[in-house]
Formats: C-alpha cells, structure tokens, sequence
C-alpha cells in the first residue's frame, strides 16, 4: 500500500526476509529518530518510550516525549469513515469533517442563545425544502401552483433564516485561534477507514488545545450546514465529476465492489450529499465520533503525567458513544472479470485492481512486497519494462490496499499510455509482469533494494514529530494497536520468493479481475474491439 496516502500501511510497508531480525532494525533506526541510546532501543523495552493511557469513557492517548524543541505534534484518529454509512447517507462522514470546522457552543459564534433558535428552525425548513423539491424533481419537474408557491415560500423563510444565522457566525475563528498561538499544520481527512485531525503548536499551549480539541469532540454546532454542504457538493464536481482520473476511480471501484461500502467514494454520490440534513449528521456523530472510538498520539516536548492529568480533565467529561453498529456486509466472491469504460475529453488511461486480504492476513503482507517489487521507484519492475524499456507508458504505478485497510480490498495497478501507444498495449504488458511474478522467483538482490528503499521512507516518515504521532494513532485506529508498526514488519520479513509465486498465482486471476479504461468519446468503440483481443491473461 502506497506510503503517501493517508490510510497507508507505511511502515508496514513491502519487507522481505533477512538474516536480521526487522524488529531490531526498526529499533535501531527509531533510536536515531527517537534520540535513544542504542542499547536501549535495540531491547524490548524500546517499546516503553511509548506511554499509553486509557481513559475510563475508551478514549486511547499515545504519547513520545522529544524535547529538542518545544513543539508538540498531535494527531486525532478516529477509527470511523465512510465505511460506516448508511444507504442513502453516502458523504456524511466526509461532511461532517467540515462542519466540525465550524465551531462549538462557545468558538464560532457571537451569542450561542440566540443562535441556537435560529439554526434549529433554518434544519426544520431546509429539510423540508429539500424534501418539496426532490419531490417535484421525482415528477420531472411539473409543479403544481400550489407546489411551486409552497416551495417559493419555503426559499423565502431560508434565506431570511440564513442571513440571521449568519449575524452570529464567527468565521474561522478556531483556525485563528490556532495561529495567533504558534499552531501550524491544522488540518483533516477523510477516508473509507478513518477521520482524522491534526495540529503541531508550541509546547505551553496545551491547555488551549485540550479545551478547543475536548468542546469540539463534545460540543460541536452545525453551523453554516448548507452552505458548507454546498461547498462538498462542489469539491465531488471538480474532483470526481469533472476529474478525468477522478472520475475513472469512482467508477472503478463501484465496479469492482458490489456489496461492501468500499464501493461507494468517500464524498458521496451527489444525489446522496444534496439529501442530507442536519439532524442525520448530527446522529451520526453522536452515533460514531464518541472518545471510545478516537485515539489521541502527541509526540515532542511533552511530559506526559502533565498531559494525562490535562485530558482527563477536559476529554474525560465526555461520555462514551454507544457501541457503533456492526459492519455485516462482505464482499461476495467476484466469479469473472469485469470491465468498465469511462468516456471523457482527456488522454487515455488504465487501472486494473484484484481482490485480496485485509490488514492481518498473512497474505497482506506479501501483497507489500509485490507492490514494492512492481513499482516501488524508477528502478521498480513496471517502471523498467513499460516506461524505460518499451515506452509504452508515461507513467505506471500499484497500490496494495485501495481504497482502504479495514475490510478486504484491492491491488490496483495504474498506468497512462504514451502516444500513439493504446491502452490495450500497456495492459498486455503489465500481465507480462504479472505472469512473471507467477514464474519466476523474486531476486534476492531485488528484495534487498526494496528493502533499503522502504527503510529509507520510514526513517524519513519519522522523522518528525507529527509524522511519528500519525503512524501511532493510525496503527491503532486500523490495527487495533500501535505496535503493529513493529509486528508487521517482523512479519513482512519472513515472506519469501516463493510467496510471492504463491500470491500472485493465487489472487492474480482474470476471474478476480476488474478492468477500467479512459477512453475519448470518439475512439470508444476502436478502444473497446482492441482491448477485448489482447488482454486475455
């Protein structure tokens, strides 16, 4: 699974077996990181530098000291995402991030009070204007008179109640907050697996983050929803609907899960995004955004009886979430390849992806090393053979875990023609790969070079204290503990090249294949007939 995305394994990353242990090497190059003695980190104990504490209402906090600086990175995860909607509700996590921006009863507003009627009544008439218009939409548009003079009504008392709302709003005034204090990096991110916020700020404001970070988690006010729902609505134009490349994954991976939620793109449908509502997103954080499914990481100039003492104080108050209702949906076996097209004005291109296991299975492990091996650098076996060697491609790439890590997922593969080259051509030659894969053993000189590559990006991704804190929190959202940064690759290292035979012809099949193919409304059919005679493996 690629580092660089923000549900990644990363220092899970593609490993093979050495005659070193990879826990100890792991150790050995966080000892640097972590500024340790080496003797101390080379022994189980290394992982006391992590202190754990758990809060009565499951609220988990991770934490590093680094006093180099007097900066602390945090990072909050919460093991809630896309995966966890509801038909109909498609974007609502995504949403929710937004509106969590947007203040509490105390940060975004001038007179909470007064404000509150106010917004209570602007959900009671948006919901139902929306519902009159979705409505109408449903008959084709043909209003009655006294339809449209209902709806007209119900635009009229909006757009008062908005420009009311609006008197009381605050804008930005968290991020403000944040700046005028040091704070830097403030951000967030949405997933199919995950929701996550992070901040780096200077060591003494503490305090000021548990009391904005502990009202937000607590206390947040859906203020601005339908603009801001608006503005979501936007980001699926310009990044899915009117986005080549965006436009071939959403449809690739709707092709490729049928049942499971990873089918559905993390921003929604636009259908979906325009139905919600106030009341259903705030259910659905009280639903999923309680302490018991969060995990808090700060990594730098901590002491961490002081910053334990500070959480229990303010997120300590907050009660439990409810135990999240369960994810029964599972991904039927796929009993034949499946192809889709996606017409648009843009250059060609191509992703291929197979199903596989989750985070844990033994074979999740090996599809790391395949990633690594077929496309981990220009000297990577994709890159070598379509892009250097034969320029048949601009660029190629792979993934080990799209969309997400949660549930059972994809391998995908990824290329763009280089002209006059088709897309049939680049998809013959990256079953060539693959077939090799299948045949014959990976070098041991091959392994040893992703090895040293992927030790090199996990220095590097450490390196820092916000990088540390979001592999902390990320591992224990995903894995269910952050140690799984060691495990894993103490696991990865055991896989062999004759694993990697086995997993590929086990999985690499044109019966657990799904295809997705760019193509120019002009050249679709030409597309279509050579694709369908040279892609046989």
């Amino acid at each position: 699974m690629k580092r660089e995305t923000w549900n990644s394994k990363l220092s899970g990353a593609p490993r093979t077996k050495l005659r070193v242990s990879y826990v100890t090497v792991l150790l050995l190059a966080l000892s640097l990181i972590l500024n340790v003695d080496l003797s101390f980190a080379a022994s189980p104990s290394f992982a006391d530098r992590v202190i754990e504490h758990r809060l009565a209402n499951g609220l988990t906090v991770l934490m590093v000291e680094r006093h180099q600086t007097p900066v602390v990175s945090i990072n909050i995860t919460f093991a809630v995402g896309g995966i966890n909607e509801q038909v109909g509700q498609t974007g609502i996590a995504h949403l929710y991030e937004h509106m969590a921006f947007k203040g509490t009863r105390v940060v975004g507003t001038t007179d909470y009070e007064k404000e509150k009627p106010i917004l209570d009544e602007l959900a009671v008439v948006g919901t139902e204007l929306d519902l009159r218009e979705r409505e109408v939409a449903a008959k084709g548009g043909g209003a009655t008179a006294d339809e449209r003079a209902a709806i007209e009504s119900l635009q009229k008392r909006f757009l008062a109640l908005q420009a009311q709302a609006g008197q009381y709003v605050v804008g930005n005034e968290m991020a403000l907050m944040y700046q005028r204090h040091g704070g830097v990096g403030l951000n967030a991110s949405t997933g199919k697996d995950l929701t996550r916020y992070m901040i780096s700020l200077p060591s003494n404001r503490l305090p000021l983050w548990a009391a904005i970070e502990s009202d937000r988690m607590a206390n947040p006010v859906l203020r601005e929803f339908y603009k801001e729902r608006g503005v979501v609505m936007e980001e699926r134009r310009l990044r899915n609907d009117d986005s080549p490349n965006g436009l071939l994954f959403e449809t690739f991976t709707s092709a490729a899960f049928r049942a499971h939620g990873y089918g559905i793109p993390t921003i929604g449908w636009g259908s979906d995004i325009l139905s919600l509502t106030p009341a259903a997103t705030e259910a659905f954080f009280k639903t999923h955004y309680g302490p018991n499914r969060a995990t808090i990481a700060l990594v730098g100039d901590i002491n961490p009886k002081e910053v334990i003492a500070l959480i229990e104080r303010t997120f300590g108050k907050i009660p439990a979430a409810p135990p999240a209702p369960s994810l029964v949906t599972v991904e039927p076996e796929q009993r034949g390849e499946r192809r889709v097209e996606v017409e648009f004005d843009a250059e060609p291109a191509l992703v291929i992806g197979y199903h596989k296991p989750t985070l844990g299975h033994p074979d999740d492990d090996v599809f790391d090393v395949i990633d690594a091996v077929l496309s981990d650098g220009l000297t990577s076996r994709l890159h070598q053979k379509l892009v250097r060697e034969k320029r048949l491609a601009v660029s190629v790439g792979s993934d080990a875990s799209h969309p997400g890590v949660r549930a059972p997922n994809l391998f995908v593969v990824t290329a763009t023609p280089l002209a006059p080259h088709t897309t049939a051509e680049v998809e013959s030659a990256i079953y060539e790969e693959i077939e090799r894969l299948k045949q014959e053993p990976v070098s041991a000189q091959e392994l040893e070079k992703v090895l040293n590559n992927l030790d090199a990006d996990l220095v590097r991704g450490l390196r820092s204290n916000s990088g540390l804190a979001s592999h902390l929190a990320l591992y224990q959202a995903v894995a269910g503990d952050w140690r799984y940064i060691l495990t894993s690759r103490d696991n990865v290292g055991k896989v062999t090249a004759a694993d990697v035979r086995r997993v590929a012809a086990q999985y690499f099949t044109r019966s657990n294949r799904t295809v997705a193919v760019l193509v120019k409304k002009s050249l679709g059919k030409s597309v279509t007939a050579m694709s369908g005679s040279e892609v046989q493996p």
